[in-house]
């Protein structure tokens, strides 16, 4: 088995809006919250302690979300800001919500905010038996922030810089700064201060999200660490509704970059005739490697793509790949692509070794 590093999980808007425990492995969490709202709107859980330790699951961004109201889910979505005031301060509560854990549980997760905790956190999970239950690892979180709408100006990132917060992804929806997955167009003025102020303290800018025009403006005038933490390659889409996904080209300035993409497991990003209520269609794991050799040939080597779940993001089983359960049934991926010829170096830069170089380049 591979050691895993998962670049996106929505960890801290489960806890607060559905109060999931993570301490509580995947299925105890889905008996737990059966007959409930939780699953009906946000899908049954992958995730838990005992499913990452039986998947190798060593460090994950895990991130902070709220949603502007207009796209918000309903009422039950307690996150839904109508203005910055209150989306800083949801933004806020959701890193408290970390700190927290990692505080009163060590053994459980641990914040990963620069390389002297990357490296401690590494050497435990180091061993053949990292993960058993002899041997269980504290799981690492880096925050990243999935969206800067919220901010009410680029000076606020610095109290998030000093939090530990070390990755931030400009849009969502579409805002005032650039282009997003549902509105927008191009930087603007103010998305170009807010990437100089980025910059400046050091974040690592993660392009997931954006429309096309946005991210290639963004991987030219960005000279920092730059990632896409959870995207998929449009051109293994059939007519797909928007530009969430990247085309060829930013996949391509991506690699000259020398970005990383995570690939998420989620049957609308692979299969866009899926449809939920067709139980007789199913998605396989087969397509997540599709996604990850495309963009290993784009590249020419297997260095530039890794995984980028979603897992909590609004959906769970069984809107993923049959062959997921939980977390730890990504490990299934590992003989599909031993399969189509990569060596256990190419799988292993796939699994972790691809997000580890990055996030070295982005820890202070």
């Amino acid at each position: 088995m591979h050691m895993l590093i998962d670049s996106h999980q929505d960890l801290a808007y489960n806890v607060l809006t559905f109060n999931r425990d993570y301490r509580r492995a995947a299925h105890e969490t889905r008996q737990h919250e059966q007959g409930g709202f939780a699953p009906q709107v946000n899908g049954d859980t992958l995730l838990g302690w005992a499913d990452y330790q039986h998947g190798k699951v060593a460090l994950v961004f895990s991130t902070i979300f709220v949603p502007p109201a207009k796209y918000s889910g309903g009422d039950w979505d307690v996150l839904a800001y109508t203005s910055s005031q209150e989306a800083l301060q949801n933004m806020r509560r959701q890193v408290e919500v970390y700190q927290n854990i990692t505080a009163q549980n060590p053994d459980y997760y641990r914040l990963i905010t620069n390389r002297a905790e990357l490296a401690s956190l590494w050497s435990g999970w180091q061993t053949e038996q990292a993960g058993s239950e002899e041997h269980a690892c504290p799981v690492g979180w880096m925050m990243l922030m999935e969206s800067a709408e919220g901010l009410s100006s680029p000076a606020d990132l610095e109290w998030f810089w000093e939090q530990g917060v070390r990755a931030v992804g400009p849009v969502w929806g579409g805002t005032r700064y650039c282009g997003g997955t549902l509105e927008g167009d191009q930087f603007t003025d103010q998305g170009r201060a807010l990437l100089k102020q980025m910059e400046h303290l050091g974040f690592a800018l993660d392009i997931s999200h954006m429309n096309e025009r946005s991210t290639l403006q963004a991987l030219d005038l960005y000279q920092g660490v730059v990632i896409a933490s959870h995207a998929n390659a449009r051109a293994l889409l059939r007519q797909p509704p928007n530009e969430r996904h990247f085309t060829d080209a930013t996949i391509t300035r991506l690699v000259e970059r020398d970005g990383v993409m995570g690939i998420i497991p989620y049957n609308q990003f692979l299969d866009t005739d899926w449809k939920p209520e067709d139980l007789n269609h199913r998605v396989s794991l087969k397509k997540v490697v599709e996604q990850i050799d495309h963009v290993c040939q784009l590249a020419g080597s297997a260095q530039h793509v890794a995984i980028g779940t979603d897992f909590d993001g609004g959906f769970g089983v069984p809107e993923v790949p049959f062959e997921l359960d939980t977390i730890a049934d990504l490990q299934k991926l590992a003989p599909m692509l031993h399969e189509i010829g990569y060596d256990d170096k190419d799988v292993e830069a796939i699994f972790c070794g691809n997000w580890r170089r990055k996030v070295e380049e982005i820890l202070p």
